[in-house]
């Protein structure tokens, strides 16, 4: 081996094993910082963990499968059916600035404006009980005219639905 080489390998040595002394200093001061932070004693704190960590699936296989499968979707089915939108408001008009004037103040796709009886003159013709099954279920027109299901919140119940074209309908009048 040459004497330059012998050179390199000391000094190459010597950058090594600094730069491993200045790792495990720092590997040190932050195990000595993390001893010294203070520990949360919230346990609602333990449960934010606990959702933000739980698994967003599972897997279902087998009869055992197909009834813990059965049983999340029911779950989810009661706790989706709980939820009502807008507290149960039965005020047309309440739900109507929430969610309906996005459509029916511009006429997006088709949809009737707020108060325009040239719009809404045809509608009316085919009936309350009509409108109604359209704004519930949702329309597709043969203009290109969109209604999406319950106005696209599927929290709304067809109470609240009822009442809002209801009083959509009471504007035009």
């Amino acid at each position: 081996m040459s004497p330059s080489d012998k050179r390199f390998l000391r000094q190459f040595s010597t950058v090594l094993t600094i730069l491993l002394l200045v790792a495990l200093g720092l590997i040190a001061l932050a195990a000595y910082i993390y001893d010294r932070m203070p520990q949360p004693t919230d346990p609602a704190l333990q449960q934010q963990v606990d959702a933000r960590i739980a698994p967003v699936g599972g897997v279902y296989a087998g009869a055992a499968g197909a009834a813990a499968m059965k049983a999340a979707q029911d779950a989810a089915a009661k706790a989706a059916a709980s939820e009502v939108a807008y507290g149960g408001t039965l005020n047309g008009h309440d739900i109507y600035n929430h969610l309906c004037h996005t459509c029916h103040a511009t006429g997006v796709v088709g949809a009737p404006i707020i108060g325009n009886k040239a719009m809404w003159g045809p509608r009316i013709a085919q009936g309350i009980n009509v409108l109604v099954q359209h704004a519930i279920h949702g329309y597709h027109g043969p203009d290109g005219n969109f209604m999406p299901p319950k106005g696209g919140n599927p929290a709304l119940t067809d109470a609240q639905i009822e009442a809002t074209v209801k009083w959509m309908v009471s504007q035009v009048k």
